[in-house]
């Protein structure tokens, strides 16, 4: 049987300017995420939307959760197939098109990983599991839009 795991988070709106959402312009779209003790993450909306600029949101961290879901599972992958990585960053974009009603969709992410691997022997099978990792991954297996990768392995030294 399948496990089926549980995730609880928090939300708490902190744009009240005391009058509530008496207009469209007379409140802020800041508010707080938390899950359990973790530190706190400050969001909003994105600036395009009257959203502060200096907070996170909700379309970077979705963007950000396929990212850090495909460097997990593929960490994972290349440990248990014998790829040693040394470092990994990702780039990654994400594109919303947005619609004449103002509703909209992400119609895709490109994730940019950059890996460096410890040996050039490594190389191949590295590239490779980027593609198993997609399959793994629990947040791209959940979006109706594609999740693309363009991989650079590198060597170290």
């Amino acid at each position: 049987m399948a496990k089926e795991h549980h995730y609880l988070t928090s939300l708490r709106w902190t744009g009240n300017r005391g009058e509530g959402t008496s207009n469209y312009r007379a409140y802020d779209r800041d508010h707080v995420l938390t899950a359990g003790d973790k530190p706190a993450i400050a969001a909003s909306s994105d600036p395009s939307f009257r959203g502060n600029p200096q907070r996170y949101n909700p379309e970077e961290l979705l963007v950000a959760s396929l990212s850090s879901c495909h460097l997990l599972w593929y960490l994972h992958l290349c440990a248990v197939n014998g790829v040693v990585v040394v470092a990994y960053e990702d780039a990654a974009m994400g594109v919303m098109q947005e619609t004449e009603n103002g509703s909209g969709r992400f119609s895709e992410v490109v994730l940019r990983p950059v890996v460096t691997v410890a040996d050039a022997g490594m190389r191949e099978k590295a590239m490779a599991l980027h593609h198993e990792a997609n399959q793994f991954c629990f947040i791209a297996n959940s979006v109706n839009f594609p999740v693309r990768h363009e991989p650079v392995i590198a060597v170290a030294g």
